[in-house]
């Protein structure tokens, strides 16, 4: 027997280890530090985007709603008078003016009576009446009692303008409109800021950029004027992208993003809060900055603070490296065993001599690899063998039940078949369609609740017949929901009668409503149906079904899952097995009942 290598412990590279844990308070400290001062610094920048966003977004609120007071406030007074002949008096005139000097950032004032000419008064350095004919005109027909314009940079002066209406209402009749343009300027520099400055500049310095976007991610208000000028969209910034999603759902929210400028990347902090103009009208207040910009006092602290842990690192680094490289090579061996046996191969096994308690580990390792690979392997074993019994289970309870009648008997394997077969069409997973199948396969399972002498029936069933026959998916439901493993195939049996129109049975459910998988169920179903042969009717040809289950698409059934079913049966997949199906049963049929064989076009 050879002798015996004798084993390093692990307990001196423990010692080794113990010796150098000075170091790690040092290392721990700077970095805790540095990290608790960065935390502290992005929360007090955030704190500081929201507040700022928020109040800008106020800011906005209260425009609107001042400009639209105007309009509502004339548009009440004129209700109030109820005489028609005072929208186009002198005195409405003179009253426009008076509203015109005592509200600066006002530009014009339109009114449009219904039979008469209009009135108008305006600032002619902002604008010119075309332009006020012009923008009234835009806006008079928009619908609802308050209207709110988009803005719009009137060219000969430069000045962004905003428009706000309000009907007249007089004998619930449109009596007038009353149209207040308002000038974008004070809000956007109060908004952006007063000195316009180059978007490149703004990126390059990693200056924060507060700019406005409306509902189409268009600039409305920008630091660069240009920008706004030209509404540009800002949808390639993942913030306002966000805020787009939101559909102003979301008051205020802060997002971390990168984004690229002239093909530099730059991580930034941001905040977006939405201004609500009117209901339905909102504006995107944005606000974001570099990170690195933001949080520069945080990168000086750290690499102060790793500067000083380095300086004490290098002789632990020098003196650790041998013995740890000894120490941890038969770890890295383990290591990588175990990431083979977690990828699924467990034929992997570890040697190891170096270390004792490691050899021990790598050796109780080994036991257990050959353990985990035994059990996997019954497992698979016996998962495959329960999906087996399984499936035959269901296969054998819906041929029970579809044998109750030889005129359908095979009918819900056909149902499976079918309902996958539109299924791999509309490219439904594997997991999906074998839900699917076996849904299928159950959908009918209720029948055995329902009395033989309706199921057989040789005629037509009567219409308190028809009524009982139509509780077979509830009670198909009842058999089955007590059963755990059955829920997901719950949605197919219960709810393949229902029609996208709400005509359908058990619950009357409408188009999204209905699960896909009842959906592709219920076209199976009527399909076979259609082309079985019945003690009171002979099945259709394929042609002649199809063109059928057609013409009920917006009615009973969904668009796409007819047309999958369609594609399926000019392929082959579906027709073809129903050709060499029905002709089998139909043969038998004719033998037994001497009659003349039904052709069946596929």
């Amino acid at each position: 027997m050879p002798p015996t290598r004798r084993k390093i412990s692990l307990i001196y590279f423990v010692i080794l280890t113990l010796l150098l844990v000075g170091l790690v308070p040092l290392v721990l400290t700077g970095w805790f530090l540095s990290d608790k001062s960065g935390r502290e610094l992005r929360a007090a920048e955030n704190r500081y985007q929201i507040q700022l966003v928020q109040e800008k977004a106020r800011q906005i609120e209260m425009f609107g709603r001042r400009f639209g007071s105007v309009v509502s406030s004339l548009s009440t007074a004129l209700e109030i008078a109820h005489d028609p002949s005072v929208i186009s008096s002198a005195q409405t005139e003179a009253k426009l003016g008076t509203i015109l000097r005592e509200n600066p950032e006002l530009v014009a004032l339109y009114v449009k009576p219904a039979n008469a000419d209009s009135l108008s008064v305006y600032r002619r350095e902002a604008l010119s009446r075309d332009d006020v004919e012009s923008i009234s005109a835009e806006i008079t027909g928009t619908p609802g009692k308050l209207a709110i314009g988009q803005p719009r940079l009137i060219d000969a002066s430069g000045v962004s303008v905003m428009s706000f209406s309000s009907k007249v209402m007089i004998d619930g009749s449109n009596a007038a409109t009353i149209v207040a343009i308002a000038s974008l300027q004070n809000i956007s520099q109060s908004v952006v800021g007063i000195n316009p400055t180059k978007d490149a500049d703004l990126w390059k310095a990693g200056l924060p950029i507060i700019f406005v976007v409306d509902q189409s991610g268009n600039a409305i208000f920008h630091p660069d004027s240009s920008l706004s000028a030209a509404k540009r969209p800002m949808i390639d910034l993942k913030i306002v992208q966000e805020w787009l999603e939101s559909g102003g759902q979301v008051q205020s929210a802060l997002v971390p993003f990168s984004a690229t400028y002239n093909d530099k990347t730059y991580d930034m902090i941001g905040a977006y809060s939405t201004a609500q103009i009117s209901d339905g009208y909102n504006f995107g207040i944005i606000t974001m900055q570099d990170e690195r910009k933001a949080l520069a006092s945080v990168g000086e602290m750290r690499s102060q603070a790793w500067l000083i842990s380095m300086a004490f690192a290098v002789f632990a680094l020098v003196v650790g490296f041998v013995g740890a490289r000894f120490m941890t090579s038969p770890i890295l061996k383990l290591a990588a065993a175990a990431k083979k046996i977690g990828a699924g191969d467990f034929s992997a096994r570890v040697e190891t001599r170096n270390i004792t308690e490691i050899g021990t580990l790598g050796r109780t390792f080994n036991v257990m690899t050959d353990k985990i690979e035994e059990q996997i392997a019954n497992l698979a074993k016996a998962a495959e063998e329960n999906r087996e019994l399984f499936v035959g289970t269901v296969k054998a309870l819906a041929a029970a039940i579809d044998g109750k009648d030889k005129y359908t008997r095979g009918h819900s394997e056909r149902v499976s078949r079918i309902s996958v077969a539109i299924g791999k069409r509309m490219g439904l997973e594997a997991e999906e369609l074998e839900t699917l199948r076996i849904s299928a396969l159950l959908h009918d399972i209720g029948k055995i609740a329902i009395d033989d002498s309706i199921l057989k029936k040789p005629a037509a069933l009567t219409e308190e017949e028809f009524t009982i026959m139509k509780t077979h998916p509830q009670k198909g439901y009842k058999i089955l929901s007590h059963i755990p493993a059955m829920k997901a195939f719950l949605p197919g049996m219960v709810m393949h009668h229902e029609m996208v129109n709400g005509k359908g049975y058990p619950h009357g459910l409408t188009g999204d409503q209905i699960p896909l998988q009842a959906k592709i169920v219920s076209v199976a179903d009527t399909f076979d149906a259609m082309t079985i042969d019945r003690p009171y009717s002979k099945g259709m040809e394929l042609p002649a079904a199809l063109d059928r289950i057609r013409d009920l698409v917006g009615t009973r059934y969904q668009s796409d899952v007819v047309e999958a079913l369609i594609e399926a049966c000019n392929s082959g997949e579906v027709a073809n097995g129903i050709v060499r199906q029905l002709a089998a049963a139909r043969a038998a049929v004719a033998e037994t009942e001497a009659a003349e064989p039904i052709k069946l076009v596929a």
